[in-house]
């Protein structure tokens, strides 16, 4: 399920970009982390995500202190999870104070095998 209009959503996104967004992009851009590729600001059903590698299904969801206890971000990440994503959240800090800390956990997620992997040639979505 693709929401119409998010695809202009997410082109601004990408052309804004936060500092952070940036930083992180240099190093999952060009399939860096072990070979898998990334999109950023990137629909997915209703929501438009940071970061998403679709092979593996890991979405990165990076947060600055507007999104400290925010009720969206819970109903969100419950529908991505529904959807068979793991998802990835730190803060904006964490990724300028502790990048390998954060390198090595998302690289973890997607060398980790799903939990619930999906029969030999069903994929889910289409993007």
């Amino acid at each position: 399920m693709r929401v119409k209009g998010l695809t202009g959503v997410a082109r601004r996104l990408r052309k804004h970009s936060t500092d952070t967004e940036g930083h992180l992009w240099r190093y999952l851009r060009d399939r860096q982390i072990e070979g898998f590729k990334f999109r950023r600001q990137q629909p997915v059903g209703r929501y438009v995500v940071d970061f998403v590698n679709l092979e593996k299904k890991v979405v990165i969801e990076l947060d600055g202190g507007q999104h400290a206890l925010h009720p969206g971000d819970r109903i969100r990440d419950e529908w991505l999870r529904a959807e068979g994503y793991k998802v990835l959240r730190f803060w904006d800090n964490q990724v300028f104070s502790n990048l390998k800390g954060v390198l090595e956990t998302i690289r973890d997620a997607l060398l980790t095998p799903h939990p619930d992997p999906l029969p030999q040639g069903e994929r889910g979505y289409n993007f």
